[in-house]
């Protein structure tokens, strides 16, 4: 009887295993989250903001890898479980394994050397100067918005003088009028 029951409950986790295990989306969505927080990490590494360019360039290199996982990224399916493999050259690299409705990726060590090996350093290449041009064009419209603060300050100074002075001569024409 206990060979039964212990039968019975290998077959219904196999079933179990067998009806939840993730499909292909499952994983690419697991995988882009994995890049997307990988290149999260590198921007903020780098001392980069979240700002326009920044994200600009974090979207391309998402939908660059998105279009390199959609036309390499390969799924075993082992009934039980399911794997992911990156092929690179005459490699396979394993990326995630799924098993019962989630999807596990490797650390990003191995995540960052297959995106490597696949040619995501272009595009790991194109957000670093992406990055260092943002940060040129953040520099440049803080010095063009400092040096309009100065002038709309002379201008508000000048402004003020010449209220002063007007003011004055109000008062010295009121004052010759008396008179």
């Amino acid at each position: 009887m206990k060979k039964f029951l212990f039968l019975m409950v290998v077959l219904l986790i196999a079933a179990i295993a067998f009806m939840t295990r993730p499909d292909k989306q499952a994983h690419k969505e697991a995988m882009m989250k994995a890049v997307r927080e990988y290149v999260d990490e590198e921007a903020a590494n780098k001392g980069f903001g979240d700002n326009g360019l920044t994200r600009l360039g974090k979207n391309i290199v998402n939908k660059a890898v998105e279009a390199a996982l959609n036309s390499k990224l390969k799924v075993d399916d082992y009934y039980l479980f399911n794997m992911t493999h990156v092929k690179m050259g005459d490699k396979q690299k394993t990326l995630s394994l799924g098993l019962f409705g989630k999807v596990f990726t490797f650390d990003k060590e191995m995540l960052r050397d297959a995106l490597e090996d696949s040619g995501a350093t272009d595009f790991k290449d194109e957000l670093k100067s992406s990055l260092k041009e943002q940060k040129r064009e953040a520099k440049r419209l803080e010095k063009e918005q400092r040096k309009e603060q100065k002038r709309l300050e002379k201008e508000a100074k000048k402004a003020e003088k010449e209220a002063k002075k007007a003011e004055k001569e109000r008062l010295k024409r009121e004052k010759e009028n008396e008179e």
